[in-house]
This record gives structure tokens, C-alpha cells and sequence, in this order.
């Protein structure tokens, strides 16, 4: 199993143990802000199945009918992921809102309220770093979203946690108040992630990628110009193709040395990177 597959299997393990504990601990103390949280943990779950399943057929080499590999099915994940976000954050905000309206805001605080959240947070803070390192090593954007994703985990459980510490001193409101809180906080992540995915699914090239394989280029010596540059990215796989002009007087040997060494250049530049380089006489 390759370390991509084993992040994403302990990812799935961990969401597995903190939903089942938020929805337990959520409908014995009546807490919308843990309910929501559970909730939100069934989504982590269901996208960490979905980045397991994307990045074992990501991995796979390209062939007749994907000549450019299989990694687009990471952002694919990523896309699906942020529309499985904002469907859970519409429940939440319906039944936060409700409650407010209908008054029906009391809860029980217990040291299990408090522990399910204080467990949930280390949980997230140990499996983001763990993804992250992964993700950074592999340049797999699938883990990078699923660690992203977890550590705003963080900071909505911490929403929760001050819910919870308002409702023991009596404001119960605070607890739907908090669930709406997790809501907007999930929101601007499931934007993020899909935007992300849906610039990569239509060829948009990475911000500050085209100006560093220029900058390059520019440096290169034995080139006297380039044009027709175009980058493309599929999940963890960039694919880069290029025009430069050479001396007309170059043999045909030294042209596809030259022509070896910017692919090696680039490639040094752009982890998993794939390069085609067309050489052209200078007029």
C-alpha cells in the first residue's frame, strides 16, 4: 500500500471514531452545536472514503483512453466533497435557525460535551499534520484538500467548545448560535475547495506557475526565444509543453541535448512534472 493509500486509510479510521462518539454524546445532551459537528464529521468520512478511492486510481499509469493518466479524478473528489459540505451546511443552518425562533434552545452539559470536542480537535490537529506531510511529499491535491479541510475542523470544534462554556453558564442560545457559527465556517471551506477543483477540472493554470517555468525559459542560454507555453495540471501531475528557437546552424544532436536539458530544468522546478519541448531554427 502506497503512503498516499495509508494516509487516507488512517484519515478514514479517525472520521469513523469521531462520528460515531459527536452523534452518541450530540443526542444525549440534545447539542445542536455537537449534533452539527457529528454531521460534519459523516461528511469528513464520506470524503476521506472518496480521496481513499481517488488517489488509489489516481496513482494508476495513463493509457489508451486517459493518455494523460487518471490524476483529474483528485479534483474531481475535491469538487464532490465541497457540494457534500454545503448540503450539510444548509440542515444546519435550518434546524440552528429554527430553534432559535422556536425557543427551544436548552441542552445538558456534560464532561462528555466537553471531552467528544477536546478529543475531536487533537484527533484533527494529529491527522491534518499527518495528511499535510503527505500531501506535500506526494503532491497529491487530494490529500492537501482533505488537510485543509481538517484543520478548519479545528477552529469549528473551537466554536462548538465556546457554545458549550456559554450554555453551562446558562445562555443556551449560544449553542445554535455556535452551530451557525461551524456552518459559516464550512461554508468558506467548501468555496475554497470547489473553486480550487473546478479552476484544475477546466485547465486553469496554478497561480505563479506559468511565471516560474518563464523565468526559466529566460535564463536559458542556448535558447534564443520560446512561445506557445502552455501548462496543464491533472491531480498530482503537471504536463508542460513549449516552442523554443535555437541557432539555425545547431545539429540535430545538440538540439535534442538542449531540448533534454530544459525538460530536466523544468521537471527539477515542478515535483511529477511532464514536459515536451518542440525546437524550431531562429530565423
Amino acid at each position: 500500500m502506497t503512503s498516499k493509500k495509508k494516509a487516507a486509510l488512517t484519515s478514514i479510521i479517525a472520521a469513523v471514531f469521531l462520528t460515531t462518539m459527536k452523534f452518541i454524546v450530540g443526542i444525549l445532551t440534545s447539542s445542536m452545536g455537537i449534533i452539527s459537528e457529528a454531521l460534519h464529521s459523516l461528511l469528513d468520512l464520506l470524503a476521506a472514503v472518496i480521496t481513499f478511492v481517488s488517489v488509489s486510481i489516481s496513482d494508476k499509469p495513463a493509457d489508451k483512453e486517459h493518455q494523460y493518466g487518471h490524476g483529474k479524478i483528485e479534483n474531481l473528489s475535491a469538487f464532490f466533497e465541497s457540494i457534500l459540505l454545503v448540503i450539510t451546511c444548509v440542515w444546519i443552518i435550518y434546524e440552528a435557525i429554527s430553534r432559535l425562533i422556536s425557543g427551544n434552545t436548552a441542552i445538558r452539559v456534560t464532561v462528555w460535551s466537553y471531552l467528544v470536542v477536546l478529543t475531536a480537535m487533537a484527533v484533527d490537529i494529529g491527522r491534518s499534520r499527518m495528511l499535510f506531510k503527505v500531501a506535500k511529499r506526494d503532491n497529491s491535491q487530494a490529500l492537501e484538500a482533505d488537510a485543509i479541510h481538517f484543520s478548519t475542523d479545528i477552529l469549528s470544534s473551537g466554536v462548538v467548545l465556546l457554545g458549550l462554556i456559554c450554555a453551562n453558564f446558562g445562555y443556551h442560545k449560544a449553542d445554535a448560535i455556535s452551530a451557525l457559527g461551524v456552518a459559516v465556517i464550512v461554508l468558506g471551506i467548501s468555496y475554497r475547495l470547489g473553486k480550487r477543483a473546478i479552476d484544475v477540472l477546466l485547465d486553469k493554470v496554478p497561480d505563479g506557475l506559468t511565471e516560474k517555468v518563464e523565468s526559466r525559459l529566460k535564463s536559458n542560454k542556448d535558447i534564443v526565444c520560446y512561445h506557445d507555453l502552455k501548462i496543464r495540471v491533472a491531480g498530482p501531475d503537471t504536463f508542460v509543453e513549449v516552442n523554443v528557437h535555437i541557432h539555425p546552424h545547431t545539429d540535430l544532436e545538440t538540439a535534442h541535448c538542449i531540448c533534454s536539458r530544459i525538460e530536466k530544468d523544468i521537471a527539477s522546478l515542478i515535483p511529477r512534472c511532464t514536459t515536451v519541448v518542440h525546437a524550431e531554427p531562429d530565423e
